[in-house]
C-alpha cells in the first residue's frame, strides 16, 4: 500500500488540487477518514506477521491517533474481531483511547461509527467487532474475555 501511495506525496500542489477537485461531496468527506494517505511511515503498523507493535516516541507524535486507526482498521476488517483497550485506568481509556481528540471515535467516518457502551466499557462496531476497555488496575479482569488483539499505552505514552 505505501509504494502505492508514493506517487501522492512525490505530486506537486497542483495535481493534488486537481484530485481534490476531481472528487465529489461525498468521496471528499471519505477521504479524510483514509489514515494511510496522511500517516507518516512511522505511524502505520509494521508489514508482515508480528506480534507486538512497539512506538517508543514522544509527545505530539501520534501514538494515540496511530492506536486508534489500527483498532478501526482491526474492527473494520474483521467482524469477528475482539479488542482488548487496556489502560493505567478505566477513566484514561474512556477520555484518551475512546473519547479524545485522538481517540477511535474521532478518527471514524460518520457512516462507519462504532457506539460507545460506556456501562458496558465496550465499543461496538457496524459490523459486529467489539472493543473492551480494562484498567490495568484491575488485572483479573482480563481473566476470561477473549481477545484477538490489544492495544495499550504504557505509563510513558508509548503504545504496543
Amino acid at each position: 500500500m505505501r509504494e502505492k501511495l508514493d506517487w501522492l506525496a512525490k505530486a506537486s500542489p497542483e495535481a493534488h488540487a486537481s484530485l481534490a477537485r476531481s472528487f465529489d461531496d461525498d468521496e471528499r468527506a471519505e477521504f479524510k477518514y483514509h489514515w494511510e494517505f496522511f500517516a507518516r511511515e512511522a505511524q502505520l503498523p509494521p508489514e508482515g506477521a508480528w506480534r507486538v507493535w512497539l512506538i517508543m516516541a514522544g509527545r505530539g507524535f501520534g501514538k494515540t491517533r496511530a492506536g486508534a486507526e489500527w483498532v478501526r482498521r482491526v474492527a473494520e476488517s474483521s467482524p469477528f474481531a475482539r479488542i482488548a483497550l487496556v489502560s493505567a485506568s478505566l477513566a484514561e481509556a474512556r477520555a484518551v483511547m475512546v473519547e479524545g481528540e485522538s481517540g477511535i471515535l474521532a478518527c471514524s467516518p460518520p457512516d462507519r461509527m462504532p457506539v460507545f457502551e460506556a456501562s458496558l466499557r465496550r465499543i461496538v462496531f457496524p459490523n459486529g467487532a467489539l472493543a473492551q476497555l480494562f484498567s490495568a488496575a484491575d488485572p483479573e479482569s482480563l481473566r476470561g474475555p477473549q481477545h484477538s488483539h490489544a492495544c495499550r499505552p504504557s505509563p510513558k505514552g508509548v503504545l504496543s
